[in-house]
């Protein structure tokens, strides 16, 4: 005899929860799944080289490093080996400042490893990432040194130019290179001979992270030998000089604002600090301090540091912003506010700025430790907003003859980047690259010249009304 009809019906829904039930393990065994790399990406530079994986779930890893020869070794569990994490050694380039090669392998069927050979001593900090803007989970290993160089000295050695180099009427100019040359002969050879003599470091696996964001907690390093003191004459030479902070903003992980034609704000704005560095430097009293040359993310707490340890006499951010609608365009001029930000606009602005450390990504672990630096960053003076308000005035004058200014005087707001306290600071908004117009001008070399001569005209002249304060330069 045949079921009836409601007899089947009651079967086939039993069956349905049965598969259901039977469905069940595989779909928690699919939840925890192993996580998938979505991207692999290495920024390298002088400061340090970072290396980023991109992952649709938290990475859970461990690592060490080893000496002879050295190398990191970093185990990611849970993890297996695909397509996207083989592409990580190509990414290397061989000029790499501390990265020789990379090594990637399925090391047990739950644990990837990849190692890091090394091309010098390292003081790694890796950690974690949340989701943010469009990135997923990632996971960081940023390499640093394990002795950070002077970078003051390293300002000076950047440029000497040969006396026939320069022109014969410039006489001045002649006997500053040739002091400066002198100079740095005179440390260069007392370096050497301290080289000689010095044990060399090598990483090991007690070694303690080195916290870019954070000099006070910084670890302890190799001493480096006390340097012979500078003679009056040098040390009057070393004094002399101008030194001017160029901080073109955003960078590596983060790409800033973007144009309607895919122009990045990191792109554009590197473009223009260069141009403005060569321009600056052909003054020979002047040296300029990048906070960033190359593709590379900058906290924004680095960038400030970076000014003062070559106790610069100017900080200039240079930036190229977005606005939620394309009709905003013209250049603006900020400084910090010591109260309220003079506009909601350049609240916005500032709230908007302040945020780039999260989709830049920094270690919170050493941030938190960083409270000696955030006060000091705390303690921005009335006087250094005068002379900023000054310098500000001064540029804003000059790119308005080069393009249409937003706002025809110079704004303010709780810009973090411009926290040094002993430093005369704005940040320039060079034009709304959301803007199609602008985006154009931004692109084309020869706008970028006009807007490179407008910016050190406006420098120029604000020294020449403001001399700088006297300093007594120490190299470290």
């Amino acid at each position: 005899m045949k079921p009836s009809a409601p007899s089947r019906r009651r079967a086939l829904r039993s069956m349905g929860s049965l598969a259901l039930l039977l469905r069940l393990p595989g779909a928690r065994a699919a939840d925890a799944a192993s996580p998938s790399i979505v991207a692999v990406r290495v920024w390298p530079a002088d400061a340090y080289t970072r290396v980023t994986l991109e992952s649709d779930r938290p990475l859970s890893v461990t690592h060490r490093l080893l000496d002879s020869p050295a190398r990191l070794v970093i185990d990611i569990d849970g993890l297996q080996l695909d397509n996207p994490l083989r592409e990580l050694i190509g990414k290397v380039r061989p000029d790499d400042p501390y990265i020789a090669g990379v090594r990637v392998g399925q090391f047990t069927p739950q644990v990837v490893r990849i190692v890091l050979d090394l091309k010098q001593a390292v003081a790694p900090q890796i950690f974690t990432l949340a989701p943010v803007a469009s990135y997923r989970d990632r996971l960081v290993f940023d390499l640093y040194p394990r002795v950070e160089a002077d970078p003051l000295l390293a300002l000076i050695n950047e440029k000497v130019q040969p006396a026939n180099a320069l022109p014969r009427s410039s006489a001045a100019a002649r006997e500053v290179q040739d002091a400066l040359g002198e100079l740095i002969g005179r440390i260069d050879a007392a370096s050497a001979a301290q080289g000689a003599s010095a044990p060399s470091s090598q990483a090991g696996a007690s070694a303690p992270p080195r916290v870019a964001t954070a000099p006070a907690s910084a670890p302890s390093t190799p001493a480096a030998p006390a340097r012979p003191p500078l003679k009056a004459v040098e040390q009057a030479r070393l004094d002399r000089l101008i030194v001017i902070a160029l901080d073109p903003g955003h960078g590596g992980e983060d790409p800033g604002a973007t144009g309607p034609s895919g122009l990045h704000e990191k792109d554009v704005v590197l473009q223009i600090g260069l141009k403005l560095r060569d321009e600056l430097q052909s003054n020979p009293n002047i040296r300029v301090m990048m906070t960033r040359d190359a593709d590379f993310f900058v906290p924004l707490q680095e960038r400030v540091r970076k000014a003062q340890r070559v106790q610069a006499d100017l900080f200039v951010s240079i930036h190229a912003d977005a606005f939620i609608t394309p009709q905003a365009r013209g250049a603006s001029v900020f400084c910090l506010s010591d109260g309220g930000a003079t506009s909601a606009a350049a609240r916005w602005l500032a709230d908007h700025e302040n945020k780039a450390d999260m989709i830049g990504g920094i270690n919170n672990v050493t941030t938190r430790d960083a409270s000696v630096l955030r006060t000091m960053l705390d303690m921005s003076t009335s006087a250094q907003i005068k002379d900023s308000m000054k310098l500000g005035n001064a540029v804003l004058t000059q790119i308005g003859r080069v393009g249409r200014l937003h706002k025809g005087e110079v704004e303010q707001a709780g810009f973090a980047v411009l926290k040094a306290p002993d430093i005369p600071s704005i940040l320039v908004e060079t034009a709304f690259i959301s803007n199609p117009t602008e985006e154009s001008h931004l692109r084309d070399p020869d706008y970028q010249d006009q807007l490179v001569a407008a910016l050190a005209t406006g420098i120029a002249r604000y020294f020449a009304r403001n001399p700088p304060l006297a300093r007594h330069r120490k190299l470290s």
